[in-house]
């Protein structure tokens, strides 16, 4: 369609079907679907599934636009809150406008640098722990063993505690995560009393018990009043209001979820390309060796692990935790020589866009050592952004990129690990990336 000056309504895209427009090619592979339109439709892609209108942006400058230099006019949108919503309640991820500077501000100072590096030392202790309780030659799920580890070292860094029931957020997040990445809950209503959302709602209630156990250990114990808890509990607004018990509630279950969730995927996609790659290992296990001369890694060591932090770089390149951010027109906005209208929804991908061979070469292969300077100086700002960018850049992520590179090195300090499950990943496109099936190694020690 043109409009009265000829030019293009919309951007280029698929015809897909009446009413439900792109939905079955989506649902089929929504991977697929998204890589074919980032190939062949140009820097900008329109197309429509099940009502909705879509733009999907191609081109790093655009996301840079999208995030950064006129993120005011984009909001999280009507989807990004149907998904989310239910899961994280008003937490820091879904929060918008000056509900979510104040609850930024309260939760910045956890995410401090200092502080930081004073849980280097529990990410360590717990990582070992771990390792420690494998057997030589025993096969674990890397997935399960690194979600429970991380949720470990998210409880006790930002909560001061440790969650007494790991198993039960561990089943319930499962249950969360298929929900939210099946094609099919597109088509029913989460207010629908089918058993997919009993399920769901279910899991939603097992991870709020272990939240509410949180907070009440936490008020009656001693618990580290330099804690993100203790400032979310303690904390007051312009008006002297402390912030209410359904809304700490929510920001635990988004720390809690969101903290260890996308780490733990991280690392199981670096254990997993580390399994195919042996000479990616042995590159990985010469600066251990080197660096750390048998100790322990501390935080002192970090700066020095280049290559563990090329591992984790990469690995998330190829397997970003995070495959893509939603984001809705507040208004008109004129973007890459279209209008968004207002009320449409922009898919910003960085699994797409860090699988681009215009930039990277060999885009599908597993190499650690392409992150050199030259690269990073010839990237384009937005051609890899895996914790995001702009005012809603993930909080979290000087803490989540010290973590991966921290339990990466302790890890391979004395083991070695060999790839069991298929060499080839079946993931699914949820709110992060998840395996679809469980991802066994078998240890062995060096």
């Amino acid at each position: 369609m043109f409009d009265s000056s000829g030019a293009p309504e919309r951007p280029p895209g698929p015809d897909g079907y009446p009413v439900i427009g792109s939905f079955l090619a989506f649902a089929r592979d929504a991977f697929a679907f998204k890589t074919r339109l980032s190939r062949e439709y140009g820097p900008l892609t329109y197309y429509s599934s099940l009502g909705r209108e879509f733009y999907q942006l191609n081109d790093p400058e655009l996301v840079e636009t999208v995030l950064v230099h006129r993120n005011e006019q984009f909001g999280k949108g009507e989807l990004f809150h149907d998904i989310l919503d239910p899961v994280t309640g008003d937490g820091l991820l879904t929060a918008e406008g000056d509900q979510w500077r104040r609850q930024r501000h309260m939760v910045n100072p956890a995410f401090h640098p200092d502080r930081i590096a004073e849980y280097s030392e529990i990410m360590v202790e717990e990582t070992t722990a771990m390792a420690d309780s494998w057997a030589d030659g025993e096969t674990v799920n890397v997935h399960s063993e690194l979600m429970s580890v991380t949720l470990d070292i998210v409880s006790r860094t930002l909560f001061g505690m440790e969650v007494e029931d790991g198993g039960t957020i561990s089943e319930a997040l499962d249950v969360v995560m298929d929900r939210v990445g099946s094609p099919a809950s597109s088509l029913v209503p989460i207010s629908a009393p089918t058993p997919g959302n009993r399920a769901f709602f279910e899991a939603i209630d097992d991870i709020d018990d272990v939240v509410d156990d949180i907070i009440e250990r936490h008020r009656a114990e001693s618990i580290d009043e330099d804690s993100v808890l203790s400032t979310l509990l303690t904390a007051r607004d312009d008006a002297g209001e402390t912030m209410d018990d359904e809304l700490v509630r929510d920001e635990v279950r988004t720390l809690l979820l969101a903290g260890h969730e996308t780490t733990a995927l991280a690392l199981t996609f670096s254990l997993f390309c580390l399994g195919q790659n042996p000479a990616a290992e042995d590159l990985l296990v010469a600066e251990l060796e080197d660096v750390l001369g048998g100790d322990r890694p501390t935080m002192a060591d970090a700066p020095n692990l280049e290559y563990t932090e090329q591992v984790v770089e990469e690995s998330m390149r190829l397997y970003p935790p995070v495959h893509g951010i939603l984001r809705e027109a507040k208004t008109d906005v004129a973007l890459g020589g279209y209008t968004i209208p207002e009320g449409a929804t922009v898919n910003l991908n960085q699994w797409t866009l860090h699988r681009d061979p215009r930039f990277f070469d060999d885009p599908m292969a597993f190499d650690p050592g392409r992150w050199s300077d030259d690269l990073r100086e010839s990237l384009p700002r937005f051609a890899y952004f895996p914790f995001g960018g702009g005012p809603r850049r993930c909080v979290g992520d000087r803490f989540a990129k010290l973590e991966a590179k921290l339990v990466l090195a302790t890890l391979y300090q004395n083991r070695h690990f060999e790839l069991v499950s298929e060499p080839k990943l079946s993931l699914l496109p949820s709110i992060t990336t998840r395996p679809t099936e469980p991802v066994l190694m078998r240890v062995h020690e060096r």
